[in-house]
C-alpha cells in the first residue's frame, strides 16, 4: 500500500468520464447464434409515442448483419450469456432462472431501456482482479476507503455495458480505464482533494501517462519517474498498458483523443469555478460535450474483440452518433448524482441547477427540464444510430452501432440501481 494516500475510483459526479438505444432489446454475442430481432423484447421506459427514426433501418439494425462470414456479428436475446460468458479459465455458470428486478429506483419519465442482470460469474471474477489491481498493483486508494471502491460497483458496471466481451480480460481492460479515468477526476477536479487551482498543469503531467512524452536521454528519467508519483499517473500508466497490448495502434491512438477531449471539459469546468460563473445552458451542454462519458463507448469494439475501421469511426455520422451517446448518458449522470452533488460542499454544477439559475425555474422544474433535455438526446441518438445503420450496413459498423447502444444502456442501469451511490429527489 502506499504511504501516499490517494482517491478511490468515484463516479463522474460533475465532471464524469471520461456514454433507451436502439439495439437495447439485444446484445451483439461473441459467438455466432441465431439472429433474433428484439424490437419489442423490452418495454421502453419514458417513450415517446414514436422514435424519429426510419422503421425498416431499426429494424435492420436490431436484427444485424446477414451473408457471407457474418454469422459471428448476429444478436443474441438480451439476457442471454454467450457461451463464452464465463471467459477462460472460469467455469460455466449454471442456467438460472430469470434475475428479479435489482434494487434501485429510475427516474420517473426517464426514457432507458431495461437491461437483465450483468452475468454473475464474470462480475465476480472482475471484481476480483479489479480490486486485486488497485490495492496490489497502482496502490489506489487507503485501506479506511475500501467500503467506498466497492460500492462504486465497478465490475457489474462493465460487464452490464460489455456483454459481449470474448474474455475476461476484455473486460478487465474497460474496467482499469473506468477506474483510472474516476480516480483522476476525484484525485485532481473533485472529492479526495481535487481543486481547480492547477488543474491544467496536474491534468496534463497525467495526460502523459497515456500519450507517452518523446524527450531527450537526460530529461526522459524525471518523466518515467514522475508516472509512479501520485495514484491518478500510475493508473493511467497501468490501464493504458493494459489496453494497448489488446487495442489496434489506431484504436488506442482514439482513445488518447477522446482523452484529451475529456481533458478539455475539466479545464473549461475549473475555470468557471474559478470565476464563480454560471454557463448559460447551451454553454453547459457545449461543455459536456466534452466533460463526459464519451472515452467509454471509444472502447466498444476494443472490449468486444474486433476493430470497426479507423475511416469508418472518423465519418461525421458515427461522430455525430458517439456524441449523442456521450450526451445523453452524461445529462443521465447529472441527474442521478443531484442529491449527491446537492449535499456536498460547494456549489456543483449540473444541468437542473444551471436550468433553474439561468430560467429562474423552481429546483423541481429545472431537474423535470433536464429529464426533457436527456429524452431529446437519447431520441436523437436512436434516430442517428438508426439512420446510419440504413446509409452503411458494413457488418462492423451495425455491431459498433450496437455496441454503443448496449453500452448506454449498461450505464443507465449501473446508476438506477447503485443505491449505495445515488437517491432520487422528492420531486414526483
Amino acid at each position: 500500500m502506499s504511504a501516499v494516500p490517494v482517491g478511490w475510483p468515484g463516479p463522474p459526479a460533475g465532471s464524469p468520464t471520461p456514454p433507451a438505444s436502439v439495439a437495447s432489446a439485444a446484445a451483439p454475442a461473441s459467438v455466432a447464434s441465431a439472429p433474433a430481432s428484439a424490437a419489442s423484447a423490452a418495454p421502453v421506459q419514458g417513450a415517446r409515442p414514436a422514435v424519429r427514426a426510419p422503421r425498416a433501418a431499426l429494424e435492420r439494425l436490431l436484427r444485424g448483419p446477414s451473408g457471407l462470414g457474418t454469422g459471428g456479428l448476429s444478436l443474441a436475446r438480451r439476457g442471454a450469456a454467450p457461451p463464452s460468458a464465463a471467459g477462460p479459465g472460469l467455469p460455466a455458470p449454471p442456467p438460472e432462472a430469470p434475475s428479479p428486478e435489482p434494487a434501485g429506483r429510475p427516474i420517473p419519465g426517464l426514457y432507458y431501456h431495461p437491461v437483465p442482470e450483468p452475468d454473475p460469474a464474470r462480475v465476480a471474477e472482475v471484481s476480483r482482479r479489479i480490486k486485486a489491481w488497485a490495492v496490489e498493483e497502482v496502490q489506489l486508494y487507503p485501506p479506511e476507503w475500501e467500503d467506498q471502491f466497492d460500492g462504486f460497483s465497478v465490475a457489474r458496471y462493465m460487464v452490464a455495458c460489455h456483454p459481449d466481451a470474448p474474455t475476461i480480460e476484455h473486460l478487465m481492460a474497460a474496467t482499469r480505464l473506468m477506474v483510472a479515468e474516476n480516480v483522476v477526476d476525484d484525485c485532481y477536479c473533485e472529492d479526495h482533494g481535487g481543486s481547480p487551482v492547477g488543474l491544467g498543469g496536474r491534468l496534463l503531467m497525467a495526460h502523459t501517462a497515456l500519450d507517452p512524452l518523446h524527450t531527450t536521454t537526460e530529461y526522459a528519467p524525471g518523466w518515467a519517474e514522475s508516472l509512479h508519483c501520485d495514484a491518478p499517473r500510475r493508473a493511467y500508466r497501468s490501464a493504458m498498458a493494459y489496453f494497448a497490448e489488446l487495442a489496434t495502434a489506431s484504436q488506442a491512438d482514439r482513445f488518447r483523443h477522446d482523452m484529451a477531449r475529456l481533458h478539455m471539459g475539466y479545464l473549461a469546468e475549473a475555470a468557471w469555478a474559478e470565476t464563480d460563473y454560471m454557463p448559460e445552458v447551451w454553454e453547459y451542454l457545449a461543455m459536456r460535450q466534452f466533460n463526459n462519458f464519451r472515452p467509454c463507448p471509444t472502447l466498444t469494439d476494443s472490449i468486444g474483440g474486433y476493430e470497426l475501421p479507423a475511416d469508418l469511426h472518423a465519418q461525421p455520422a458515427m461522430q455525430r452518433v458517439i456524441a449523442l451517446a456521450g450526451n445523453a448518458t452524461t445529462i443521465s449522470n447529472d441527474l442521478y448524482s443531484y442529491t449527491k452533488e446537492l449535499a456536498s460542499p460547494g456549489k456543483h454544477l449540473n444541468l437542473p441547477v444551471v436550468i433553474s439559475e439561468r430560467e429562474g425555474l423552481s429546483d423541481r422544474d429545472g431537474y423535470l427540464k433536464a429529464v426533457e433535455v436527456h429524452n431529446e438526446l437519447m431520441h436523437e441518438f436512436e434516430a442517428a444510430s438508426a439512420e446510419l445503420a440504413a446509409a452503411c450496413p458494413a457488418p462492423s459498423v451495425l455491431r459498433f452501432l450496437r455496441g454503443v447502444a448496449v453500452w448506454v444502456d449498461g450505464n443507465h442501469y449501473w446508476h438506477s440501481t447503485n443505491t449505495y451511490r445515488y437517491s432520487l429527489p422528492d420531486f414526483w
